[in-house]
């Protein structure tokens, strides 16, 4: 049997005034995985190795994003980071500052342990 998704998490990150779409996805993506403890790698004696990991993280300028700098930011598991369009910008119509909003589904997979 394949892997199994054991987690899931959402996030939410912006840039106000820099309009920098990394900064807002490693926002989004810090924000999805302070939500996480995971205590059944003690619990069941699992490396952490064997989680694999999937992020996507939506942006309103995809290519913008570095993935493998994302990628490396991730502590545990195997990481595979995809930028797909989506979050918002939001323009200030008294200043013109785009406030660049970003989020993140951080998806955890397993080996089937059944």
């Amino acid at each position: 049997m394949s892997d199994q998704r054991f987690i899931i998490e959402m996030g939410m990150g912006n840039d106000q005034y820099g309009q920098d779409y990394q900064k807002a996805a490693r926002r989004a993506i810090e924000d999805a995985i302070r939500h996480s403890s995971i205590p059944m790698f003690d619990a069941l004696g699992l490396d952490h190795a064997a989680m694999r990991v999937e992020v996507t993280v939506g942006v309103q300028k995809p290519e913008a994003i570095d993935c493998a700098a994302l990628t490396a930011s991730l502590p545990r598991g195997t990481v595979t980071v995809t930028a797909t369009h989506g979050g918002l910008n939001v323009i200030n119509p008294d200043s013109g500052n785009v406030i660049v909003i970003a989020t993140a589904a951080v998806e955890a997979f397993l080996p089937y342990q059944g």
